[in-house]
């Protein structure tokens, strides 16, 4: 039987996702808890890996296993054995065609900032810090410029090891909620800190450092370094992973409960 499940978990509390023999991982955790209610080794595929310190809303996972559990096993079984910064959201079974990570057809992210001059103290692992004075629409502006299928070389990390840097970002969004200001993107897929480079870019626009035309210019470009600085990877988000219906997996808008 092939089971789905989705993840939620805080990232600041782990190396990375994928399993590490020097550090401890999201993946580590969650092979861990669910080999405890099978009785036997459980190996899981993620829609998509994330860095040191970034969140997750709602990651999807899928495993295999021959050992029959109801989903309510799966879920608070697994629940109980892990770390209080993962839980188990919910289980569903899938048919063999499922893929958590071929089979998406769309991953949604949110980027928190928190902007005032002061540093943050409750969320300081939680959200990006910025001090300087942020026009969100502005940043706002810049964000249409990169919707689109595009050659985001530029905004992909120097040693990114996907095969091609072309992508289509569906929405880029901008809002502020009082001192905490939102990044929405959505796309088919992402590069390695793409996410990231797209803020740093934008943040770079609020605080009237560069105009709103960069964006787009960084993006013709196609060159990471004349692009913007990598911002922190601890407002980031994994919120939302979109599969065909014919799978019907009982997701939840994970963003909303990132405030």
């Amino acid at each position: 039987m092939r089971i789905a499940l989705g993840v939620e978990y805080d990232g600041s509390a782990f190396c990375v996702w994928q399993f590490q023999d020097h550090s401890p991982s999201v993946q580590e955790a969650v092979e861990k808890a669910l080999s405890s209610v099978a009785d036997q080794p459980v190996r899981v595929v993620c829609a998509g890996r994330t860095d040191t310190g970034v969140h997750a809303a709602e990651q999807v996972i899928h495993f295999d296993t021959p050992v029959p559990r109801d989903m309510r096993s799966w879920v608070f079984g697994a629940n109980a054995n892990l770390p209080r910064e993962v839980a188990i959201l919910w289980a569903a079974p899938v048919d063999e065609a499922f893929h958590a990570r071929f089979s998406a057809v769309r991953r949604r992210y949110r980027y928190v900032i928190y902007n005032r001059q002061v540093r943050p103290t409750f969320l300081a692992r939680r959200t990006s810090w910025n001090f300087r004075p942020l026009d969100e629409r502005h940043m706002g502006e810049a964000a249409q410029l990169l919707v689109g299928e595009h050659d985001f070389s530029a905004y992909r990390a120097v040693g990114c090891q996907a095969k091609s840097p072309v992508r289509t970002v569906h929405s880029l969004e901008v809002s502020r909620r009082g001192e905490l200001l939102f990044i929405d993107i959505e796309a088919n897929a992402f590069l390695h800190h793409m996410v990231r480079n797209i803020a740093g870019v934008l943040m770079a626009i609020g605080a009237g450092e560069r105009p709103v035309a960069w964006a787009a210019e960084v993006l013709k470009q196609r060159d990471r370094t004349l692009g913007g600085v990598t911002a922190p990877p601890y407002g980031l988000y994994l919120t939302h992973v979109s599969y065909p219906e014919q799978f019907s997996l009982p997701q939840i808008e994970g963003s909303a409960a990132i405030w």
